[in-house]
């Protein structure tokens, strides 16, 4: 197993019945991160990002900005 499918998930977006967003928060490569990612038949496809903590602060802001 590698460092992402080892991070806990801790949050979930169900598209349909095969496929899914899942947010995972851990350690990859030493830093911690916040990982993105869409899965279909529960295997990750290409589309996802993952981001230092830092990053996905800012992210936040510019979501919370945008979507209120």
């Amino acid at each position: 197993m590698d460092e992402l499918s080892e991070m806990p998930i801790v949050g979930r977006i169900v598209r349909d019945s095969q496929t899914e967003c899942l947010v995972k928060r851990g350690k990859y490569w030493g830093i911690e991160v916040l990982d993105i990612r869409w899965f279909k038949t529960d295997k990750p496809t290409n589309k996802g990002i993952r981001l230092n903590i830092d990053e996905a602060k800012l992210l936040l802001q510019i979501l919370r900005s945008e979507l209120e």
